[in-house]
């Protein structure tokens, strides 16, 4: 049997990214033979990635890239575990490149993304770090004749908007995507609020209302001025200007002789149901495991 010198599992961890155990044991089995080693550790890294995969990766980073005449832009989420690997100079080279490449081919199918060779690097990223790290999302945003695309990324990069304007003011767009990140707006226009979430808060505001005792016409009164209040919260071109409270966003965009087409808004781990661990136990059960 070779002998498996330190320098050997140095070289073998340098290569791979894998841990210091894991490339012993890999030089062992292949009994020296670092080829080889490297080979084998290839062909399980698939099934040690497919292992992770089942962990909730609710933390990560949006990016967006943005065409140099604001005719489209990108916008990508990749996800990890924990909010340290997020920060990690691999993941973010990671998350990067699958923006430069969905950006380049104006690509917004993750599967088509990963299967051009980005699910093997995903694959040995995740072997590297250890956490579950998922492609999620991909959104492509095209500026209409006249105007551009533009985005605001929040600076720990959590948050990114897209929004699309009929002008070419790139500040404007920078301006208005920068509000869209702060108030979240559900819709553009009133009009385009769907009538399942209007049901919704009518029913509410009805059970509410009833509460009063106050007669029917003015329950019906009240219930239809508190839909209308909420339309306008969330809908973006009545809100009150995050840079100017005076006016709205409305008010912003005809004075600058411009419409919105449209926005698009990531948040980091939005609408992932995160997997809530009570330390005390997990510990408790770890120690438990031991003993058995």
């Amino acid at each position: 049997m070779a002998n498996i010198t330190a320098g050997m599992v140095k070289e073998l961890r340098e290569r791979t990214g894998l841990g210091m155990m894991d490339c012993k044991k890999a030089l062992v089995e292949a009994d020296g033979d670092m080829e080889k080693a490297i080979e084998d550790l290839r062909k399980s890294s698939g099934l040690k990635a497919a292992k992770k995969a089942g962990r909730t990766a609710a933390e990560g980073v949006v990016i967006t890239r943005v065409a140099d005449d604001g005719s489209y832009a990108v916008v990508v989420e990749v996800n990890s575990e924990t909010d340290f690997v997020a920060r990690d100079d691999n993941f973010l080279a990671f998350a990067n490149k699958a923006a430069d490449t969905a950006f380049a081919g104006k690509q917004s199918d993750v599967a088509e993304l990963l299967a051009g060779g980005l699910e093997a690097e995903r694959e040995a990223l995740v072997q590297k770090i250890g956490e579950n790290i998922n492609l999620r999302r991909i959104q492509v945003v095209e500026a209409p004749a006249g105007g551009l695309v533009d985005a605001y990324v929040h600076s720990n990069n959590r948050i990114a908007v897209l929004v699309a304007l009929t002008t070419a003011e790139a500040d404007l767009a920078r301006d208005v995507a920068m509000h869209v990140a702060a108030v979240n707006p559900m819709v553009v226009r009133a009009d385009d609020v769907p009538q399942e979430v209007l049901d919704k808060e009518r029913e509410i505001f009805t059970a509410q209302a009833a509460e009063s005792g106050k007669p029917a016409e003015i329950i019906a009164k009240m219930i239809e001025g508190r839909i209308r209040k909420y339309v306008s919260e969330i809908t973006l071109l009545e809100q009150a200007f995050v840079k100017d409270p005076d006016q709205t966003v409305a008010a912003l965009l005809k004075k600058a002789g411009a419409d919105i087409v449209g926005f698009v808004r990531y948040e980091v781990g939005e609408g992932i149901e995160k997997e809530v661990v009570d330390f005390a136990e997990e510990v408790a059960a770890q120690a438990a495991a031991a003993k058995k």
